[in-house]
């Protein structure tokens, strides 16, 4: 019988403050990223110190978020941006776009870069290898609030996840239909899990390993955006695509798939130009 999705999105209720998993992991994320980055800042070729790690991470943060919410609004829930101004503000609610989120982390460390007179691509070399763990726990998130989940599938270890059901019914009343044999053509991909382990184990572990030793710059750029890219376009394949959206073409193209192609191809683009280059300094 599929698992049944019965998370509470909310960690802790303090009153009338509800704490959600999702921005926990927000913040476990963020310590992540510091504790990386202090790491990285031991090999002293790569031109960083510790003193610099807290304004890099701010910078970044700041970036995600911002930029994070207003690619959802933009690329996802722009009608619902409209009838409710107010929900983008709400970001422990969920919500968020990676490539919104990755626009405001390199416009954000595009001005860090200015302001410390560094070249850009230093920074983003630097930063690549930590931001995987980020995603990882914010897929995490994503699993735990029950949304993004994926297409149906007749695999065993398909889910079944409330929200997605066509009629509103409660775990009880859904475990009881699927006693019956009911519902079992609902269950569906824990995609969120899929991405979790490709974004956050993955992908981390390739770009550690990757940037462990001296690379041509922009080559540890351009070996992040391919991974993620050529994950996430197949990872689209089993995951529902917002019902708003639905498929933009073919009965399996998704605005996901769109807007990472272009990471893919600028990031062969990345890594043609450093090793033409060959300037070690990531």
């Amino acid at each position: 019988m599929p698992y049944v999705h019965n998370i509470d999105p909310v960690a802790l209720q303090l009153g009338p403050i509800a704490i959600h998993w999702y921005g926990l992991m927000y913040i476990a994320a963020a310590f992540s990223a510091f504790w990386l980055a202090r790491w990285r800042t031991q090999d002293a070729w790569r031109g960083f110190m510790r003193s610099e790690v807290e304004d890099i991470i701010f910078y970044g943060m700041v970036g995600a978020i911002v930029g994070g919410r207003l690619g959802s609004t933009l690329f996802y829930h722009f009608d619902a941006f409209l009838a409710d101004p107010i929900s983008i503000f709400r970001v422990w609610e969920g919500g968020m776009s990676f490539h919104g989120g990755l626009l405001g982390v390199l416009i954000a460390m595009g001005w860090y870069a200015r302001k410390s007179k560094r070249p850009v691509f230093a920074i983003y070399d630097f930063i690549a290898p930590i931001v995987p763990i980020g995603l990882g726990l914010g897929r995490i998130g994503n699993f735990v609030g029950g949304e993004l989940w994926g297409a149906k599938t007749t695999h065993a270890w398909g889910m079944i996840f409330p929200n997605a059901l066509p009629t509103s019914l409660s775990v009880d009343e859904i475990r009881a239909q699927l006693a019956q044999g009911l519902l079992i053509d609902q269950a569906r991909h824990p995609s969120q899990l899929y991405q979790a382990f490709w974004e956050g184990v993955v992908m981390f572990i390739l770009l550690w390993w990757f940037s462990k030793n001296p690379r041509p710059r922009m080559a540890i750029s351009g070996v992040f955006l391919i991974a993620y890219g050529v994950g996430r376009i197949g990872l689209e394949l089993v995951r529902q695509p917002d019902a708003h959206l639905g498929y933009l073409a073919w009965g399996w193209l998704t605005m996901g798939q769109v807007l990472s192609l272009p990471m893919v191809l600028f990031g062969v683009v990345l890594l043609i130009m450093a090793y033409r280059r060959r300037e070690l300094k990531a």
